[in-house]
């Protein structure tokens, strides 16, 4: 039979005094932690609301990635009320309004901690061309504002850009209602920025019959969706224009059917294969 080990009373007390004693470290361990967890989220959320973790004013929020938008003008298109505090705001809201505003294509808010504030990071629309006719963006004006567009199409008001200078604004100019010219602008503008000729000035207004002002004089070119490149490629050929063509009496050049180049003078007009060299 195997041996049976006898324990006596007294090693049986010693045993449970040892399983009490570690109950009881246990037990003040696990209120030790709680107070501590407890203090330290107090004296965190205490941290936490403290003066200094607030925006007093515009001058907390800086801006970066602008390069025609002024930070003052940045920094005013986000709504918020001051003194305001750096948790109540919410960078994703402010993120999404930005987003919206003229002139500005992308745009990211963070909060910055040391020193308390916000981080906005914006990408802007590259202007091409400039304008004077609000048209479809305001056309209860009463006289034209002049305004930015891009090669989308997406128009801003001059006034968001209060610090870019005259030498600055882009040097082709577009007239007409925004709106009537958007479908091709893209396009248009495109082939224009190619062209060996320089144009200065693109008119929208009749969209049958869009006009370009070049170095040349002004070119007719019709209707931009009938062939567009393939008109603005002739621009090139005037320039070898017959001799007994004379420049200074050109009133204006029609390219708008592109198998002849028209040339509207003072008292005639010229025809001219546009397959000739």
């Amino acid at each position: 039979m195997p041996e049976i080990l006898s324990v006596s009373s007294t090693d049986l007390e010693v045993r449970r005094e040892k399983l009490r004693r570690n109950r009881q470290i246990q037990i003040i361990s696990a209120i030790w932690r709680s107070f501590a967890i407890t203090g330290l989220a107090v004296g965190l959320l205490w941290f936490l609301i403290q003066p200094i973790w607030v925006l007093k004013s515009q001058k907390d929020i800086t801006v970066s990635g602008n390069h025609l938008l002024s930070d003052e003008a940045i920094q005013s298109k986000i709504k918020l009320s001051y003194p305001k505090s750096l948790w109540r705001v919410e960078p994703s809201s402010l993120s999404a309004s930005l987003k919206q505003q003229p002139g500005i294509t992308r745009a990211s808010v963070t909060r910055r901690v040391f020193p308390p504030g916000l981080k906005v990071e914006v990408s802007e629309i590259i202007p091409v061309a400039i304008t004077q006719t609000p048209g479809s963006v305001n056309s209860n004006a009463k006289k034209p504002i002049r305004g930015l567009v891009d090669i989308n199409g997406a128009w801003v008001s001059l006034e968001n850009y209060k610090s870019i200078r005259e030498d600055e604004l882009p040097l082709l100019e577009l007239i007409g209602e925004l709106k009537q010219c958007r479908p091709f602008w893209k396009q248009l503008y495109q082939a224009v920025s190619k062209s060996s000729v320089a144009v200065m000035q693109v008119d929208c207004r009749d969209p049958n019959n869009i006009i370009l002002r070049t170095e040349l004089g002004l070119v007719h070119i019709g209707n931009p969706a009938s062939k567009l490149p393939e008109k603005i490629k002739l621009l090139a050929k005037i320039r070898r224009l017959p001799a007994q063509v004379n420049m200074n009496q050109i009133e204006f050049i029609d390219l708008s059917n592109t198998e002849t180049i028209l040339v509207q003078m003072n008292h005639k007009t010229v025809q001219i294969n546009s397959q000739n060299n």
